[in-house]
């Protein structure tokens, strides 16, 4: 199965989860509707099954309050990298684990939309240094706002405590990028 017809099957049972929730498209899967979902025959009980259903719906939020702040993913993550400072070129593409190639597509996008600039680094004119412009934080301001409430909802059930243990549960997962296709 291709990654574009697994995350078609997780949409079908999401849709399907929230008519029978008689939930409307608009409203926000909160943490007693994946527990529901999880009581209900899809997705079975397994483990990898069950971190792709709520990765699945996790993502789908994220990307709903990424487009409410005017940005997809990828742009959102350079511009969370140069909110820390400027970063050469080749040490973003790095960061980010994307092709230079890829990359120049990305800084295209953010600098036509002014959020970001790429300048000559004054010691190596070979080298492009990247920066995020004001307009980039205070998009980018607007999106840690969404993002935020997508979390809040998300992981109101959990204490502090808990979050910090799935995220350190989460770091321990074999996740070996090569076996990852992306669908953008």
């Amino acid at each position: 199965m291709n990654m574009k017809s697994s995350n078609d099957r997780w949409c079908r049972i999401i849709e399907q989860h929230q008519r029978s929730k008689a939930c409307n498209h608009s409203s926000i899967v909160t943490m007693s509707d994946m527990t529901a979902a999880q009581e209900s025959p899809h997705p079975p009980q397994r483990l990898g099954l069950l971190l792709a259903w709520h990765g699945s719906i996790t993502e789908t939020l994220m990307k709903k309050a990424l487009s409410t702040a005017g940005l997809s993913p990828r742009h959102a993550m350079t511009l969370m990298h140069l909110e820390e400072g400027p970063l050469g070129q080749r040490a973003l593409a790095e960061r980010l684990e994307v092709d230079p190639s890829v990359l120049v597509g990305i800084l295209n996008d953010l600098e036509g939309e002014g959020l970001a600039v790429r300048r000559r680094d004054p010691a190596d004119r070979r080298r492009h240094n990247v920066a995020i412009t004001d307009a980039g934080s205070t998009a980018l301001a607007k999106t840690n706002a969404a993002l935020d409430e997508v979390e809040l909802s998300l992981f109101s059930a959990f204490s502090r405590a808990d979050q910090e243990a799935l995220r350190a549960l989460l770091g321990r997962i074999d996740s070996n990028p090569d076996h990852f296709t992306c669908g953008e």
